[in-house]
């Protein structure tokens, strides 16, 4: 990143220090008839109910994700239930095709082996192979980076995984940044890898942490010369 990057970047940093990611709001109802069948329904209790809004409805954040992650074991039944919840909090009511794109991932009969050997890779840090392996119906980037950012149980010290959406691109791009220049290859895995790289450096020098500069760059959402 170029010194104008970083200085756009940093003001963006301290316009938005006391902002933080909400809860996602989502509605059960809608999920359950998708996941019940495959003996997942269960984990539509995760999170909270909502004081305000339509009956039954309940927030999930990425704090659930975590507690979820370190009281499953896993098991294949256990990373399905974290990896469906993630889905649910990455879709919330916004993303309409969340509980069929969910459906068609628990359907696919390579579920169990992918799960279990992304988890494999993210928890010991080669992101680029567990981006490599992940193919699932219905799952592209924008969610199979939050499975890895969720399941990344390592040291905070470490390079843990990151979310990379469209959103986030958006944003970065928006700022100069490009991941192909970056990594020096149009390879997906390797670009993926230079990201969270990069991210954790410039989190770094901002003080801030790799997970909160992505959510403030999903939340741009490439709007980043707006006041």
């Amino acid at each position: 990143m170029d010194r104008g990057m970083m200085e756009q970047l940093q003001k963006l940093v301290v316009r938005y220090v006391d902002s933080e990611q909400e809860p996602v709001r989502f509605r059960p109802a809608t999920w359950r008839s998708r996941l019940e069948p495959y003996g997942a329904a269960h984990i539509l209790d995760v999170g909270v109910g909502c004081a305000s809004g339509p009956s039954g409805n309940r927030l999930i954040s990425r704090g659930d994700l975590a507690d979820l992650r370190d009281r499953v074991g896993d098991d294949p039944d256990s990373l399905r239930d974290l990896f469906v919840a993630v889905m649910i909090w990455g879709s919330g009511t916004t993303n309409g095709r969340g509980p069929r794109y969910t459906e068609a991932a628990v359907s696919d009969a390579r579920m169990p082996a992918v799960l279990r050997t992304t988890c494999q890779a993210v928890r010991s840090g080669d992101l680029s192979e567990a981006y490599r392996q992940f193919v699932l119906n219905g799952v592209r980037r924008s969610f199979f980076t939050k499975w890895f950012a969720a399941v990344d149980d390592r040291d905070t010290a470490c390079d843990r995984a990151l979310i990379l959406d469209d959103r986030v691109l958006r944003s970065l791009n928006a700022l100069g940044w490009s991941s192909w220049e970056a990594a020096g290859t149009r390879h997906w895995p390797t670009r993926y890898a230079t990201y969270v790289s990069s991210m954790h450096g410039w989190a770094a020098s901002l003080g801030v942490t790799a997970d909160w500069l992505e959510w403030l760059l999903f939340h741009l959402n490439g709007r980043v010369d707006e006041p």
